[in-house]
């Protein structure tokens, strides 16, 4: 079992000012306590789980290219991109570019996108949910185009291409964010490398879903890589952690990635350290 880290609070002593170098001690922490992944959201306002929406929020792939400079080891993703909030082409060059400088550990993470107040506030399109599937299965498919040897135009019903040309090119894996078990599922099945879904999911139920969409569409289930995000509380020993990733490694799960109370705390960074020693050698069955 692989762990992971996810950075979504930017909240510190020392306020703004203090941001630059806690991000940087959380991304190093990450690469040098062992972790597989270091990852960051794509809100542009902080959402309610983690905060108040004045809370600071950095874009995420500006955060990505600052981590990408400062890690050798950790592959690094937004957990997950919005899709409708950028233009595909777009998108995908900002994940080119990001693989490129990095040394090919990007990621693209991605969903539907759900929150609206951002959107809104800052003027950026947010369809009705139907629209925002539809948009994200032809960024799927433009992503897949872009990061494949023809440059042929891409026509679809809201995305139209003319030349679909990414130099330096790259072939990032694909993680698709969510549980929904006739769209997001079937997605993951069709075009993706990674799933991921929340803490608290019926996690073998979801995973059987995922088998099936795999097995009508002919895709060999084994080759998706399962993750799951969870937030580790304030005081969780080590031990506990352990007893948690040992039993979603059971349910099939190959990657954890966690959230903990700072990000950059030496003290939760050793935490990490001593379960991603702990779990390396838990193999999920089926993996």
């Amino acid at each position: 079992m692989d762990l992971g880290l996810t950075c979504p609070r930017f909240t510190w002593p020392g306020g703004d000012a203090a941001i630059a170098a806690r991000f940087a001690a959380a991304a190093r922490g990450a690469d040098q306590a062992g972790l597989r992944s270091f990852w960051v959201m794509d809100h542009l306002f902080q959402i309610p789980n983690f905060g108040a929406a004045e809370d600071p929020m950095l874009e995420a792939y500006g955060a990505l290219s600052y981590a990408a400079a400062l890690t050798r080891r950790v592959s690094l993703g937004a957990l997950v991109t919005g899709a409708v909030y950028r233009e595909p082409g777009l998108l995908v060059k900002q994940v080119s570019t990001l693989d490129a400088l990095s040394g090919g550990r990007a990621v693209l993470g991605i969903g539907a996108g759900w929150y609206e107040p951002e959107a809104r506030g800052l003027g950026l399109r947010f369809p009705p949910l139907a629209e925002r599937f539809e948009r994200l299965e032809e960024t799927l498919q433009i992503a897949r185009q872009m990061w494949s040897d023809t440059d042929q135009p891409y026509e679809g019903r809201h995305y139209r291409l003319e030349r679909t040309l990414n130099a330096p090119q790259a072939n990032p894996p694909i993680l698709i964010g969510g549980s929904g078990e006739r769209q997001t599922l079937r997605l993951v099945a069709e075009y993706a490398d990674m799933c991921n879904f929340l803490y608290g999911a019926d996690v073998r139920h979801k995973l059987g879903v995922l088998r099936s969409h795999c097995e009508r569409l002919g895709r060999p289930y084994e080759e998706i890589e399962k993750t799951l995000h969870m937030r580790v509380p304030d005081g969780q020993s080590a031990e506990e952690s352990v007893q948690r990733c040992g039993e979603l490694a059971e349910l099939g799960i190959d990657h954890v990635i966690v959230a903990v109370p700072d990000a950059a705390d030496d003290r939760w960074l050793a935490h990490l350290a001593e379960l991603a020693a702990r779990i390396a050698g838990i193999t999920p069955p089926g993996r």
